[in-house]
């Protein structure tokens, strides 16, 4: 049995697909059409004969480059659409997939030859594994189990480069992740949360270059003590360090999720957005905090860029003593664990 999974959102929703891979090679070959970030943290994963990088917004946008893509697709018996769309339900049946398989809310279910029931009350990556294995997914009940753990590979050239980074530190260090895409998911308080790390931690900071302004505002906040990395490192560079750091504090982004396939414990700020929409940490230790009593949340899916409101409290009312309580009590349970 050959698959195909179709895997074009975002890196988060990449590294949560990565159980459904795993379960398809037990059954055969496995393809993936991806993102070129998402082929960056897929390449090399064991799970995979082959990825198939489809640069949709770049080189393979446009008519002919979908068409390309779907010849270099052509062989799978089935497709799994992890991103619903219509143009990825059309990419496989124009590869010639017989059998393709989705949620059943997606907007490509009218080209699909089966549909799965997508569960709100789920975690993604659980959601995801559900299209080849619903029983399997079902049994998943607990955000630990490994069923549902993603994995990532990062290279030896990723490993050796986080170690030139961290040659000199002597310190256990906390790796920050200040940034986000969408602006109401970035809470403010990280430089004060640095200073106080700093007493008793190295701090590292993790994103893109794009990250740089907030990386520059922490390691103002405190000198001597903290490592801006932003843009430094490939993607799987940045999971490899995230897996040496105690604990990772994030947004509600997608190194949270690489600390999740990397093993490593989380504190995840969750504004916006909730914990219950599927996209929390999986990582055993992890915890969330968020405002929970507030009734404008959550306001959207993703986390609009401006406060639909002004007042953005769901982000101001979280202060850097709360999270650095419950970064430290992540961090004494780790030390037990």
């Amino acid at each position: 049995m050959r698959s195909l999974v179709v895997q074009t959102s975002f890196i988060g929703d990449v590294v949560l697909t990565t159980p459904l891979l795993t379960r398809l090679a037990r059954d055969g070959d496995v393809d993936v059409v991806t993102t070129p970030a998402g082929a960056s943290l897929l390449t090399g994963h064991p799970a995979l004969r082959r990825v198939i990088t489809y640069d949709k917004r770049g080189r393979d946008a446009g008519p002919l480059g979908f068409l390309s893509i779907a010849a270099s697709a052509r062989g799978a018996d089935r497709a799994y659409l992890a991103q619903g769309s219509s143009r990825s339900a059309a990419l496989a049946l124009t590869a010639g997939v017989g059998s393709r398989i989705g949620f059943d809310t997606s907007d490509g279910r009218w080209l699909y030859t089966e549909r799965v029931e997508y569960r709100d009350d789920w975690h993604h990556a659980r959601r995801l594994l559900s299209l080849a294995d619903v029983a399997l997914a079902g049994e998943a009940t607990s955000l630990a189990d490994s069923a549902i753990r993603p994995t990532l590979f990062p290279a030896a050239s990723d490993v050796a480069a986080v170690d030139a980074l961290l040659a000199h530190r002597t310190r256990p260090f906390v790796a920050l992740a200040p940034g986000s895409a969408w602006g109401t998911k970035r809470w403010p308080n990280y430089p004060a949360l640095a200073t106080l790390l700093a007493e008793d931690h190295d701090i590292v900071v993790v994103g893109s270059a794009d990250d740089a302004p907030l990386a520059s505002a922490i390691a103002a906040a405190a000198p001597g003590h903290t490592l801006d990395v932003c843009g430094k490192l490939s993607l799987l560079g940045s999971a490899e360090l995230i897996r040496r750091a105690q604990v990772l504090v994030s947004n509600d982004s997608s190194p949270q999720h690489l600390a999740s396939a990397m093993g490593t414990p989380t504190v995840t700020i969750f504004g916006p957005t909730v914990p219950s929409f599927g996209f929390g940490p999986l990582a055993p230790g992890s915890r969330t905090v968020g405002r929970t009593t507030l009734e404008c949340r959550p306001c959207d899916r993703h986390g609009p860029q401006r406060c639909p409101l002004g007042h953005w409290r769901c982000m101001y009312e979280i202060t850097p003593q709360e999270v650095h309580e419950m970064t430290r009590a992540v961090i004494a349970e780790e030390s037990v664990r």
